[in-house]
């Protein structure tokens, strides 16, 4: 499909309250056109929380339910009881929410509704902190990435959140990039034809957390993939299968970019740089990715 074949309903509409260059926004208005109008949209504490706009308006034309920021995927399993209990089978149940609400705060909740086999989609928009609050860090922030709760660099690598997904064995998982729209589009639509729990991670770079020109939030995201610091796939039934660019990496048809040409572009690393390179940290960093394309290669090839 092309972007000029995506459907034209739009159900992300004028008047919301998101930030210049958004990628949440970017990825939600993709999203809901691949699942249509028979959708109910669960939202925890969240960017998206504040871009709906204020009670009682909303700028999204489907339902929308607000809940605790813990709750996201408990609040999709009783709204889809409640729907098989109408008979509305034929409507999907989205979780939306951010890393915060998934890596930490949700998990728990998220991993109960795993293992019930809830039939919903939940996807969780990754910009790698918790952007709303003030930009604190979150267990999806990559090492050395300032935050304000961590000044000088985070000294943790990030989860891995994918493996932690996948341990659940799902019918569907996916990683997806706000930049990458087709190849969004096509994974939500597969998920949406699917029964059970179907998880997809989408890759959200935020200007304002970032510290990247709100016009680059595209370049980001591709950088990102170029540079091997986040992969796209599909898991169907634990079966995984890398896509486009990764799927080159991952069978070393391409060298990925050096790290390096991501995150210089990036004011949250600026002090691996300025006023003195940070060697020790930059090597790092590139080894850690490095590692995790050999583990991927000694398992999914």
């Amino acid at each position: 499909m092309a972007l000029k074949d995506f459907p034209r309903e739009e159900y992300v509409l004028q008047g919301n309250a998101a930030c210049a260059g958004c990628p949440a926004t970017m990825a939600l208005r993709t999203v809901l056109k691949a699942l249509g109008k028979k959708t109910v949209m669960v939202v925890p504490a969240c960017c998206t929380a504040v871009i709906q706009s204020l009670y009682p308006t909303c700028s999204f034309d489907i339902p929308v339910m607000n809940i605790a920021f813990e709750a996201c995927a408990a609040g999709a399993s009783g709204i889809r009881a409640a729907l098989d209990q109408q008979g509305k089978h034929d409507h999907t149940v989205l979780s939306w929410a951010g890393d915060g609400g998934t890596y930490d705060i949700g998990l728990q909740a998220l991993s109960g509704a795993l293992e019930r086999q809830t039939n919903f989609i939940y996807i969780c928009y990754n910009n790698q902190i918790y952007s709303n609050t003030g930009i604190q860090r979150s267990g999806a922030t990559p090492k050395g990435a300032w935050t304000t709760t961590t000044v000088g660099g985070k000294q943790e690598f990030r989860k891995d959140m994918s493996e932690i997904i996948r341990a659940h064995h799902l019918p569907y998982a996916a990683q997806a990039s706000a930049s990458r729209p087709l190849d969004l589009f096509e994974k939500v639509k597969k998920a949406k034809d699917i029964k059970g729990p179907r998880y997809i991670e989408i890759l959200a770079p935020c200007p304002p957390g970032w510290r990247f020109g709100m016009e680059k939030t595209v370049e980001m995201g591709d950088l990102a993939i170029d540079t091997g610091a986040y992969a796209l796939f599909e898991s169907i039934d634990d079966n995984v299968v890398f896509n486009g660019k990764s799927k080159l990496i991952l069978e070393e048809k391409i060298k990925p970019k050096p790290i390096e040409e991501w995150i210089k572009n990036q004011g949250r690393f600026k002090h691996l740089f300025y006023p003195k390179r940070d060697e020790k940290c930059l090597a790092e960093i590139q080894e850690h990715y490095d590692q995790m394309w050999d583990r991927y290669r000694k398992e999914y090839l």
